[in-house]
C-alpha cells in the first residue's frame, strides 16, 4: 500500500498558529480546560476540521470530534487525537500536537482524493491534564465509562466553577451522548515528555503502554501558634511533618528504581503567616510505575510512613488517595503496525513505555489502541520551554497517517 507525504509546511504553519492562542512569555502556552483560551483554541480547531468538509460534534462532556466520512459509514471509525488544554505553564506541543497531527491526517487525505473504507475521527479530548478540574484524562474517562458524567460535570475548581458551568460558558457544553458507539482503532501522537528517545537518537517511540499513577490528598493537621513564645520542642508543627514526609516520599520511589516515580506537585500552608507556627498543610501527590503490585506497594508504603511521622511529630492527618489509573497495555498488533509503518519511512523506532498518562489509557479500554511517540528536547516537557525539532514533528504524522490509512482500509470488524 502507498500512503502520500503530509504536508511538512501546513502541519508546522498550524502547530504555530495554535500556539498563538494562550502564549506564554517564554514561548510556551496556557490554555487551562474551558477557559476563555480553551475556546479559542477548540474553534480555530473547529474551523479548520470544518474547512475539510468534516462533520463536527460535541458531547456533553464536551469532546470535540472531527469526522471524515468513509465508503461505509456504518462501520466503526478510527479515531485520531489527543487534547487542547494545558498547564499554567505548558508546552506548545503537548496535546496540541497530536490534535493538529489528526487533522493533518484527514487534510492529506482529502488533498489526494483517498477514500477509507471506514470513518476517520479527529477528536479534541476535554480537560486531559487535569490541572484546573481533577482527576486528569476527565474527556475520554467519561466516554469511556470510566468516569460518571454527572460526577465530573459537578466538579469544580479552585474558584468553585464546575465543569458544567464552565463548558456551557465557553459555548462546548454538548448535546451528543459521551460514548455508547463502536470504534475500530484508537491513534495518539505525541511528544514523548521524557528524555530516552533524544538520547538514543531515535525518531519514533512505539509506545506499548502506560504506567500505572495514583493521586493522593494529604492533610497534616498541627496546631497554629506564637513563634516567638512557644518552646520547639512543644510544637505540633504540620510543616515540619510534611518537610519529613516529602523527604520521605522521594525516598519510596528511589526504593523502587527505575521506574518508581513519586512528585509532591502541591502545598497549601494554614494560616500562612510569618509569625505563626503552621497549623495545617494540604499536599497533592503524584505515583507512578508500570506495575500494578508495585504502584501498590509504594501506596502501602507511603501510608505506613504517614503516620509514623504523624506519631513521631506530635500532628495528624489523613491521606486521601483521589485518583487511580491502572498500568494499560496496547493492542499488541496495532504497535506492531505503529513499528511497521516508522520501518517503512526508515524511520529509526523503537519500543516504549510512556511514564505519562494520555487520553490513549482510556480508549485501550474500548478498542485497538497504540501511540506514536516523537523526541523532545531535553525531555522536557509540562514547561513553557518544551519543544521538538520539526523533523520529527513531520515524522510522527507520517507514521500516524500510514498507521492510520492502514487501519481504516480493514473492512472486518
Amino acid at each position: 500500500m502507498t500512503t502520500p507525504q503530509i504536508n511538512a509546511e501546513r502541519l508546522l504553519n498550524s502547530l504555530a498558529e495554535m500556539a498563538k492562542i494562550g502564549e506564554t512569555e517564554k514561548g510556551g502556552v496556557c490554555r487551562l480546560a474551558a477557559t476563555i483560551e480553551d475556546k479559542k483554541g477548540r474553534d480555530l480547531f473547529a474551523s479548520w476540521a470544518e474547512i475539510e468538509n468534516c462533520n463536527v460534534s460535541v458531547d456533553q462532556i464536551g469532546n470535540m470530534f472531527a469526522r471524515r466520512h468513509g465508503m461505509n459509514n456504518k462501520l466503526p471509525p478510527v479515531v485520531l487525537g489527543s487534547h487542547l488544554d494545558s498547564q499554567p505553564t505548558g508546552g506548545k506541543y503537548d496535546g496540541a500536537y497530536g490534535v493538529i497531527a489528526a487533522l493533518e491526517v484527514i487534510r492529506c487525505l482529502n488533498d489526494h482524493d483517498i477514500e477509507t473504507a471506514r470513518p476517520i475521527e479527529a477528536v479534541s479530548w476535554t480537560n486531559e491534564e487535569g490541572s484546573r478540574f481533577p482527576p486528569a484524562m476527565m474527556g475520554s474517562g467519561v466516554f469511556s465509562g470510566a468516569i460518571d458524567l454527572e460526577k465530573a460535570l459537578e466538579t469544580r475548581d479552585s474558584n468553585g466553577i464546575s465543569v458544567r458551568e464552565a463548558l456551557t460558558e465557553i459555548g462546548y457544553a454538548g448535546d451528543r451522548s459521551c460514548g455508547n458507539r463502536p470504534i475500530h482503532t484508537y491513534l495518539e501522537a505525541h511528544i514523548e515528555q521524557g528524555p530516552i528517545l533524544e538520547q538514543e537518537n531515535t525518531t519514533i517511540g512505539a509506545v506499548l503502554g502506560i504506567q500505572g499513577i495514583r493521586w493522593f490528598d494529604i492533610v497534616v493537621e498541627g496546631k497554629e501558634a506564637h513563634a516567638g513564645p512557644t518552646p520547639m520542642p512543644t510544637r505540633g508543627d504540620a510543616l515540619v511533618s510534611a518537610a519529613d514526609l516529602i523527604v520521605e516520599i522521594e525516598n519510596i520511589a528511589l526504593r523502587h528504581s527505575p521506574d518508581g516515580r513519586t512528585t509532591v506537585g502541591t502545598m497549601d500552608v494554614f494560616p500562612n503567616s510569618r509569625n505563626v507556627i503552621p497549623g495545617q498543610i494540604t499536599l497533592g501527590i503524584d505515583m507512578r510505575h508500570p506495575e500494578e503490585d508495585v504502584l501498590s506497594t509504594m501506596a502501602t508504603e507511603l501510608r505506613s510512613i504517614f503516620q509514623a511521622i504523624c506519631k513521631r511529630r506530635g500532628t495528624t492527618g489523613n491521606v486521601s488517595e483521589i485518583w487511580y489509573s491502572p498500568p494499560t497495555l496496547f493492542d499488541a498488533e496495532t504497535v506492531s503496525t505503529v513499528e511497521e509503518m516508522a520501518q517503512m519511512r526508515q524511520f529509526s523506532c523503537r519500543r516504549i513505555t510512556s511514564g505519562a498518562g494520555h487520553d490513549a489509557k482510556y480508549m485501550a479500554d474500548l478498542c485497538p489502541t497504540a501511540m506514536v511517540f516523537i523526541p523532545c528536547d531535553e525531555g522536557l516537557s509540562h514547561n513553557e520551554l518544551e519543544n521538538a525539532k520539526d523533523e520529527h514533528l513531520v515524522a510522527g504524522a507520517q507514521v500516524l497517517l500510514d498507521t492510520a490509512l492502514t487501519r481504516a482500509e480493514i473492512l472486518d470488524n
